[in-house]
C-alpha cells in the first residue's frame, strides 16, 4: 500500500536544484545558527542525548530553519517524517495522517509529523492532534511565526515544549553565503561593502540569502561591484511585518516603551519601522495620543493637545506629508517629563469604586431638590467652598464610613510638581479644619 504523505527524504529531480536546497544541511551539526537551540546543553541537545525527544513547537520568523530541523531531527531519532501545512490541510487530509502513522507505529516506526504554520488550524483541529500525541503514533513537531501562547491551545502548549529560533545574524548569513560560494565555485562578484549590503538584503532569513546570492551569482560582470551598483540591480527585500500578527505587536511595544523611556530617537526608529512595514498612520496617531494620556498626563498637560492637533493635520494632509505631523508629536512626548500618576489614580479609584459596591455619597453633598429630600436630610450641612476661607472647605466628600484614600499622587517633573503643591496645600487645610 502506497504511504500516504510519505516524506521521508526530497525526491531526485533531473532539473536544476536550486541552491537552498542544495545546500540543505545533512545534520543537525551543520545547521548554521540556532546554537541556543541545538549546542549539547541545550533543551534539544539534552533531549536528543538522552533519547527522550518530546513534541515540539519551533516558533521564529521565515527562513531561520524550523522545517530542516525538523527534517533532521526526524533521520537522528529513527521516525518517518511527514510534513503538511495547515493552510492546505483539513480534517479529511489529517485523518488519513493520523491513520498511515498508526499503521505504521503497528509495523514498529513512529512518525514525526511536522505542521507547518500549525497556528492557523483552529481550536477544534488543534484538539485533533492531543490523543495521538498520547498514545504515542506521532511526535508533534509544529511550526510558527506567530507567539504560540496566544495562538496554540493550551492543552497542545502542555504537551510540546516551545524552542524559539532567532533571525540569523550577520555572521551567520557570511558562513552562509561560503558554503554558498563553495558550493557554486566561485566568489561573489561583490567588494566588501556590497558584501555586507547583500546579507543586510535578506534581514536574518536565510533562505532569502541564499535566493539572493543565486541571483548575485548568475550575473557576466567584469569587475566586483560596490553597494551602489548592488542597490541599482536588486530590490531590498521587504522587512517581515503582518500587521494584524506578532511584528506588529512587538513594534508597537518597542514604540511605546521608547517614548515612555524618554528616547526620541528609537521612538522615530521603531515609527518608521511599521510605516514602512505598512501600518495604518491613524493607528499611529490613536497609539500616540494614547501615550500622552497614560504615560505624560499632567507632567505635561499640552501633550495631549500637541497629538491631537497632529492627528488632525494628518487627516487634513494625508500621506505622506501628514506623517511629518505625527514625527513631530511622537518626538515632542518623547522629550516630555514622564507621569503615570493620573493612569494609576484612575485604576485605583476603578478598584475601590468596584470594592465600596453601592454606598451612597454622604447626604451633605446631595442635592435637596424637594422638601420632602430636605426633611431627609439632604444637602443638611453642605459647606459651599466660594464663601469659605481661601475657596476652600475641607469637607468629606467619600461614601460616610470609607477610609480617605488619596488616589493620586503626582510626581516631581513637569507640571505636576504644582500640582503636588497644590495637593500638599489642600492637605494642610483639611487637617486643620478637622475633616
Amino acid at each position: 500500500m502506497t504511504d500516504l504523505f510519505a516524506t521521508s527524504e526530497p525526491e531526485a529531480s533531473a532539473g536544476p536544484r536550486p541552491l537552498a536546497d542544495r545546500l540543505r544541511p545533512q545534520s543537525l551539526a551543520d545547521v548554521i545558527g540556532q546554537q541556543h537551540v541545538l549546542g549539547a546543553e541545550s533543551p534539544l541537545g539534552v533531549m536528543l542525548a538522552s533519547g527522550s525527544l518530546s513534541s515540539l513547537i519551533f516558533w521564529g520568523p521565515p527562513g531561520v530553519g524550523k522545517t530542516t530541523i525538523a527534517r533532521l531531527l526526524a533521520h537522528e531519532t529513527d521516525l518517518h517524517f511527514v510534513q503538511i501545512s495547515a493552510i492546505f490541510t483539513g480534517v479529511p487530509e489529517l485523518r488519513k495522517v493520523f491513520e498511515a502513522a498508526k499503521m505504521r507505529r503497528a509495523n514498529g516506526q513512529g512518525t514525526l509529523l511536522f505542521v507547518d504554520e500549525i497556528h492557523r488550524f483552529n481550536k477544534a483541529q488543534q484538539d485533533g492532534f492531543l490523543p495521538h500525541m498520547e498514545d504515542g503514533t506521532i511526535l508533534l513537531v509544529g511550526a510558527t511565526t506567530e507567539n504560540p501562547s496566544f495562538e496554540l491551545n493550551a492543552a497542545v502548549m502542555s504537551r510540546a515544549s516551545v524552542m524559539v529560533l532567532e533571525r540569523l545574524s550577520t555572521d551567520d548569513l557570511e558562513r552562509l553565503a561560503q558554503r554558498a560560494e563553495a558550493e557554486l565555485g566561485r566568489d561573489l562578484p561583490l567588494d566588501g561593502d556590497a558584501r555586507r549590503a547583500l546579507l543586510e538584503m535578506a534581514d536574518g532569513d536565510g533562505r532569502a540569502a541564499l535566493n539572493l546570492i543565486e541571483q548575485v551569482a548568475a550575473w557576466k560582470v567584469t569587475s566586483p561591484l560596490d553597494a551602489a551598483q548592488l542597490s541599482t540591480r536588486l530590490m531590498r527585500r521587504a522587512a517581515q511585518y503582518d500587521k494584524s500578527g506578532d511584528a506588529h505587536y512587538n513594534l508597537i511595544s518597542a514604540l511605546h516603551k521608547s517614548v515612555r523611556g524618554s528616547d526620541p530617537d528609537a521612538a522615530l526608529y521603531w515609527f518608521a519601522r511599521m510605516l514602512d512595514g505598512g501600518e495604518d498612520p491613524r493607528f499611529l496617531a490613536r497609539r500616540i495620543t494614547r501615550m500622552a494620556v497614560e504615560d505624560i498626563g499632567l507632567a505635561d498637560p499640552q501633550a495631549q493637545a500637541v497629538c491631537l492637533q497632529a492627528w488632525e493635520t494628518y487627516e487634513r494632509l494625508g500621506s505622506p506629508e501628514g506623517e511629518l505631523a505625527l514625527a513631530q508629536a511622537l518626538t515632542y512626548i518623547a522629550l516630555a517629563p514622564k507621569s503615570n500618576g493620573v493612569y494609576v489614580a484612575y485604576k485605583a479609584a476603578r478598584a475601590a469604586a468596584k470594592a465600596t459596591g453601592s454606598a451612597p455619597p454622604p447626604k451633605h453633598i446631595l442635592n435637596g431638590a424637594t422638601s420632602f429630600m430636605k426633611d431627609q436630610g439632604y444637602g443638611k450641612g453642605y459647606a459651599y467652598d466660594h464663601d469659605a476661607e481661601d475657596g476652600f472647605s475641607g469637607q468629606n466628600y467619600f461614601p460616610d464610613g470609607m477610609e480617605r484614600p488619596q488616589f493620586y499622587q503626582p510626581v516631581e517633573r513637569g507640571f505636576e510638581r504644582d500640582l503636588n503643591r497644590r495637593l500638599e496645600y489642600f492637605a494642610k487645610l483639611r487637617a486643620k479644619r478637622g475633616s
